[in-house]
Protein backbone atom coordinates (compact mmCIF):
# COMPACT_ATOMS: atom_id res chain seq x y z
CA UNK A 1 0.00 0.00 0.00
CA UNK A 2 1.47 3.68 -1.14
CA UNK A 3 1.89 6.22 1.41
CA UNK A 4 0.95 9.81 1.37
CA UNK A 5 1.63 12.99 4.03
CA UNK A 6 0.24 15.84 3.86
CA UNK A 7 1.81 18.81 5.95
CA UNK A 8 -0.05 22.64 6.64
CA UNK A 9 1.05 24.49 9.65
CA UNK A 10 -1.47 24.27 12.53
CA UNK A 11 -2.55 20.41 11.29
CA UNK A 12 -6.09 21.29 12.19
CA UNK A 13 -8.13 21.95 8.71
CA UNK A 14 -6.57 21.43 4.94
CA UNK A 15 -4.29 18.37 6.26
CA UNK A 16 -6.80 16.65 8.73
CA UNK A 17 -9.42 17.13 5.21
CA UNK A 18 -6.97 15.48 3.11
CA UNK A 19 -5.95 13.07 4.97
CA UNK A 20 -9.00 11.62 5.58
CA UNK A 21 -10.52 12.41 2.05
CA UNK A 22 -7.25 9.56 1.06
CA UNK A 23 -8.17 7.34 4.02
CA UNK A 24 -12.31 6.80 2.71
CA UNK A 25 -12.20 7.62 -0.78
CA UNK A 26 -8.76 5.25 -1.77
CA UNK A 27 -8.40 2.79 1.23
CA UNK A 28 -7.94 0.03 -1.32
CA UNK A 29 -4.22 1.52 -2.47
CA UNK A 30 -3.65 4.44 -0.25
CA UNK A 31 -2.91 4.94 3.32
CA UNK A 32 -2.79 9.08 4.38
CA UNK A 33 -0.96 10.86 7.67
CA UNK A 34 -0.98 14.39 8.21
CA UNK A 35 1.06 16.69 10.45
CA UNK A 36 1.73 20.42 11.43
CA UNK A 37 4.58 22.63 11.50
CA UNK A 38 3.10 24.11 14.48
CA UNK A 39 -0.20 21.78 15.54
CA UNK A 40 -2.95 23.51 17.04
CA UNK A 41 -3.39 20.61 19.04
CA UNK A 42 -6.96 20.42 17.82
CA UNK A 43 -9.03 19.07 14.93
CA UNK A 44 -11.37 22.10 13.53
CA UNK A 45 -15.27 20.96 13.99
CA UNK A 46 -16.25 22.68 10.04
CA UNK A 47 -13.56 20.65 9.08
CA UNK A 48 -15.29 17.88 10.89
CA UNK A 49 -18.58 18.65 9.83
CA UNK A 50 -18.09 19.33 5.88
CA UNK A 51 -16.41 16.04 5.41
CA UNK A 52 -19.12 14.55 7.51
CA UNK A 53 -21.35 15.98 4.75
CA UNK A 54 -20.03 13.81 2.33
CA UNK A 55 -20.13 10.66 4.45
CA UNK A 56 -16.60 10.90 6.11
CA UNK A 57 -16.16 10.51 9.57
CA UNK A 58 -12.61 11.59 10.76
CA UNK A 59 -11.15 10.64 13.91
CA UNK A 60 -7.81 12.17 13.68
CA UNK A 61 -5.69 14.51 15.83
CA UNK A 62 -3.30 17.73 15.36
CA UNK A 63 0.30 16.34 15.41
CA UNK A 64 3.86 18.01 14.87
CA UNK A 65 5.56 16.63 11.83
CA UNK A 66 8.22 15.12 13.63
CA UNK A 67 6.32 12.55 14.74
CA UNK A 68 5.77 11.51 11.30
CA UNK A 69 9.45 11.21 9.82
CA UNK A 70 8.93 7.97 7.81
CA UNK A 71 11.29 7.83 4.64
CA UNK A 72 8.98 5.78 2.89
CA UNK A 73 6.52 8.25 1.97
CA UNK A 74 5.36 7.53 -1.60
CA UNK A 75 4.13 11.25 -2.08
CA UNK A 76 4.69 14.07 0.79
CA UNK A 77 2.31 17.25 -0.09
CA UNK A 78 2.70 20.85 1.86
CA UNK A 79 -1.22 22.30 1.51
CA UNK A 80 -0.09 25.79 3.19
CA UNK A 81 2.60 28.13 2.06
CA UNK A 82 4.12 28.37 5.88
CA UNK A 83 4.05 24.81 6.33
CA UNK A 84 6.20 24.76 2.68
CA UNK A 85 8.75 27.38 3.69
CA UNK A 86 8.99 25.68 7.24
CA UNK A 87 9.00 21.83 5.89
CA UNK A 88 11.36 19.61 7.47
CA UNK A 89 13.50 17.87 4.78
CA UNK A 90 12.26 14.40 4.29
CA UNK A 91 15.27 12.43 2.97
CA UNK A 92 12.91 9.81 1.36
CA UNK A 93 12.80 9.09 -1.70
CA UNK A 94 9.07 9.74 -2.04
CA UNK A 95 7.48 12.47 -4.98
CA UNK A 96 7.24 15.92 -3.32
CA UNK A 97 4.12 18.55 -4.06
CA UNK A 98 2.94 21.53 -2.78
CA UNK A 99 -0.73 22.79 -3.80
CA UNK A 100 -2.01 26.22 -1.61
CA UNK A 101 -5.31 26.11 -0.19
CA UNK A 102 -6.81 28.74 1.50
CA UNK A 103 -6.99 28.34 5.06
CA UNK A 104 -10.84 28.25 6.03
CA UNK A 105 -10.33 28.79 10.02
CA UNK A 106 -9.36 32.18 9.04
CA UNK A 107 -12.86 33.00 8.10
CA UNK A 108 -14.15 30.40 10.37
CA UNK A 109 -16.79 30.52 7.44
CA UNK A 110 -18.65 26.97 6.40
CA UNK A 111 -18.60 27.52 3.07
CA UNK A 112 -14.89 28.06 2.49
CA UNK A 113 -14.52 24.99 4.70
CA UNK A 114 -16.90 23.92 1.49
CA UNK A 115 -14.83 25.53 -1.17
CA UNK A 116 -11.74 23.74 0.14
CA UNK A 117 -12.81 20.32 0.73
CA UNK A 118 -14.40 20.40 -2.90
CA UNK A 119 -10.67 21.88 -4.29
CA UNK A 120 -9.39 18.78 -2.22
CA UNK A 121 -11.88 16.47 -4.29
CA UNK A 122 -11.10 17.41 -7.24
CA UNK A 123 -6.79 17.53 -6.74
CA UNK A 124 -5.79 14.72 -4.85
CA UNK A 125 -6.52 12.43 -7.55
CA UNK A 126 -4.38 13.74 -9.85
CA UNK A 127 -1.86 13.80 -7.19
CA UNK A 128 -2.55 10.02 -6.59
CA UNK A 129 -2.64 8.58 -10.17
CA UNK A 130 0.91 10.48 -11.05
CA UNK A 131 3.04 8.52 -8.57
CA UNK A 132 4.30 5.23 -9.94
CA UNK A 133 4.35 2.57 -7.78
Amino acid sequence: MKKVLFLCTGNSCRSQMAEAIVNARYAGEWQAFSAGTRPAGYVHPKALAVLEEIGIRHAGHSKPADELQDPDFDLVVTVCDAAAEDCPVWLGTGRKRHHSFFDPAQTDDLADFRRVRDEMLEAIPTWLQNVQP
